[in-house]
């Protein structure tokens, strides 16, 4: 399917990898061109030349933190007028809620709630006016469904839904969408991590782990950065313009709902 955005100019942050790297490669393929953004140089210009050589686009690296002011305004000075934003960011570790201060739990709102509006602010005057803007928020399953250990995550993350779930109706009639993605079990290197600490938790090997936490999915498997990303570009696309303000699980029926 053609997705009718060829030509196109996306941002997509923390994009050197992972689910990131899944969305900026789907995009790419459908021959928007990229700046893509990282705090690690090497894979991020590796991940960039990568892109470029495989799709024939324009592909732009960016290092930087995106949660600071800093690494907004490089990626912004690299393409100040999107027409697509993705936005991704790390999110803070397992850890006992208890453990929780006052220090990390600003951190990890800026991280995880903060950056994606701040960027959302920068971008969306220009795509209003051009009446084309797609926007989307990698978020987690945890949104809905909560993972004990992930409870900062969680409640940056469902701040950042309930911000934007009303922002969203306001620039529809602009053909401005804004949706998120809530990510399940997919084999990323975050995956992995946690998959190695559950494994050292229950006394098993890794590979035993990633099994049960396999099992628990009704898919009976992990999901690939691949088809995320092309669900991503297809939220991005022309034929997605009655998409707004929604909230997409991608977790193989892992959470149990008629809705």
């Amino acid at each position: 399917m053609d997705l009718g955005i060829r030509g196109r100019k996306a941002i997509v942050c923390a994009s050197s990898r992972g689910l990131g790297k899944g969305c900026a490669m789907a995009l790419a393929t459908a021959g928007v061109s990229l700046v893509l953004n990282g705090r690690d140089r090497a894979i991020l210009e590796s991940t960039a030349a990568e892109i470029a050589e495989q799709t024939g686009v324009s592909v732009t690296p960016i290092v930087g933190d995106i949660s600071t002011p800093e690494g907004q305004a490089a990626v912004l000075a690299a393409c100040p007028n999107p027409d697509i934003l993705i936005n991704n960011n790390g999110g803070p570790p397992f850890r006992d809620f208890r453990e929780v201060d006052r220090a990390a739990m600003l951190d990890g709102v800026t991280m995880n709630m903060v950056t994606p509006i701040e960027l959302i602010q920068k971008v969306i005057d220009h795509m209003i006016a051009q009446r084309f803007g797609r926007i989307v928020n990698i978020t987690s399953m945890s949104v809905k469904m909560p993972i004990a250990g992930l409870d900062l995550s969680s409640g940056a993350r469902a701040g950042l839904t309930a911000f934007m779930a009303g922002v969203a109706r306001t620039v529809a009639e602009h053909n401005v969408t804004i949706n998120n993605i809530l990510p399940g079990y997919f084999d990323t290197d975050r995956l992995r991590g946690s998959v190695a600490t559950w494994a050292r938790n229950a006394g098993v090997s890794p590979e035993q782990a990633a099994t049960q936490r396999a099992a628990l999915v009704p898919a009976k498997r992990f999901g690939s950065s691949t088809e995320f990303g092309n669900t991503c570009a297809f939220l991005c696309s022309d034929h997605a313009g009655y998409i707004t303000g929604q909230s997409l699980l991608m977790d193989g029926g892992l959470y149990n709902s008629v809705l």
